[in-house]
């Protein structure tokens, strides 16, 4: 009897973990897809009305309109009043490395130490995340985990959405390393007593000459015969030759001159401002040294007494007129569950005086060509990859945004999350 209570026991936790599983990810694309009607917005800025967007083995085969006279291959879906957009792509994400925040055993976004350039993200991905599922469903279909912590933080991998295993879910390995600037400034803790004004980092000049030094010997060992392996140190290997991107966490005026001076100072390659609060102020050095920003998420309240009410809403469009390649991330409170909002930023920088169509690329082309990936995706091109979903219809309009097939590498993905369970319950419970 005890044997038969034990073996129901196990049956049961096996049946649970199947239940709370991720969907089986799709299988290869086997049969040439063929989209017409659709309007296509794709992703460059062009829209094409009545497209014909045609795939097969996971790559884009033709991008034009519905009306040129060409055979249409394999499975035809037709679209005629609804949208076609290319994935949407998330950067500075830590999806997958955090299922449950209140449970520590899920975390996994950061490790002890304050140098930790030769920590990878990858590794640590779970494509088995129920957070990550529920990504696709609004156009979300890829994303650069980003280990948190530390000054240098590790190493980030830019992934799909889709997939067994981290192996299978890499679009880009070991894009760049990322640092967590020093802070210029600091506010009074409240809890203490102390008023909430800025006050000046004494310690400021000795953090920055801190990680100057930590770089300068980086590239000595780099440049040695060592006998004893560093591998932090090798994992800053290719910042000066622009095979890894160095993204700078930092959101002050001074700390983003201060991190433009640090990029000149080691001949940095590739650099990427990543929240940029007051990167306008210093619009002019970016363009100058071609950097581009991520910028933090657009739904904030202003950080200062005397900002304009509307500065979030309308960075973007500011940046954009100076010349400055800008895309959108979505770090802050809740970062990985409200990640699936991030088209209803870029439509907010729509409805604060961006053009839709770039709006729609601070999502897409705008940020797969800061992630080193725009030869892959970003937009809707022929050869690249056919990551792309069917809109109902705007898709960064969250009343309309309702997709009806969704794309990764041609792959036919399962549009069902553990949230639209629960609705199609209560609902069909209601309707009775």
């Amino acid at each position: 009897m005890k044997l038969l209570k034990y073996k129901l026991l196990g049956l049961a936790v096996l049946l649970s973990s199947v239940l709370l599983a991720q969907q089986t990810p799709a299988p290869k694309q086997t049969q040439a897809i063929s989209i017409e009607g659709a309007t296509a917005h794709l992703g460059n800025g062009k829209v094409i009305d009545n497209a014909l967007i045609m795939f097969n083995d996971g790559k884009l085969t033709f991008v034009g309109s519905a009306l040129t006279k060409i055979a249409r291959q394999g499975t035809i879906i037709n679209a005629k009043g609804k949208h076609i957009y290319p994935g949407f792509i998330a950067p500075n994400s830590t999806l997958g490395l955090v299922e449950i925040d209140a449970v520590r055993a899920t975390e996994d976004e950061n490790e002890v130490g304050t140098m930790n350039p030769h920590i990878r993200s990858l590794i640590a991905y779970n494509t088995e995340s129920k957070v990550v599922e529920s990504m696709r469903i609004n156009g979300v279909l890829m994303g650069q985990i980003t280990p948190r912590g530390g000054r240098i933080s590790g190493t980030s991998s830019v992934v799909q959405f889709d997939a067994w295993n981290w192996e299978d879910a890499v679009i880009k390995e070991d894009d760049g390393i990322h640092i967590n600037w020093p802070n210029p400034f600091s506010r009074g803790r409240w809890w203490l007593g102390e008023p909430a004004t800025l006050k000046e980092n004494k310690n400021y000049n000795k953090q920055v000459d801190e990680l100057n030094t930590y770089i300068k010997e980086s590239a000595v060992y780099q440049l040695g015969q060592n006998t004893t392996r560093h591998l932090p140190y090798e994992a800053l290997n290719g910042i000066t030759t622009g095979d890894k991107t160095v993204y700078i966490h930092v959101d002050g005026e001074k700390g983003i001159t201060d991190a433009l001076r640090f990029k000149q100072a080691h001949n940095i390659d590739k650099l990427v401002i990543v929240g940029g609060y007051e990167a306008h102020l210093v619009s002019n050095l970016l363009v100058e040294q071609n950097v581009p920003v991520l910028l933090q998420r657009v739904h904030s309240k202003p950080n200062n007494d005397d900002d304009d009410y509307d500065l979030p809403f309308t960075l973007a469009n500011r940046l954009v007129n100076d010349g400055v390649l800008v895309g959108l991330e979505n770090a802050g409170d809740m970062e990985r569950m409200n990640t699936r909002n991030l088209p209803f930023l870029a439509g907010t920088c729509a409805a604060y005086g961006l053009d839709k169509e770039t709006a729609l690329s601070l999502i897409t082309l705008n940020t797969a060509k800061i992630l080193g990936i725009d030869d892959m995706v970003g937009s809707l091109e022929v050869g690249k990859d056919a990551t792309l979903f069917i809109s109902e219809g705007d898709a960064l309009d969250m009343r309309t945004n309702k997709i009806d097939k969704a794309y990764i590498q041609g792959r036919d993905v399962i549009l069902k999350s553990h949230q639209t369970e629960l609705y199609q319950r209560y609902s069909n419970k209601y309707k009775k």
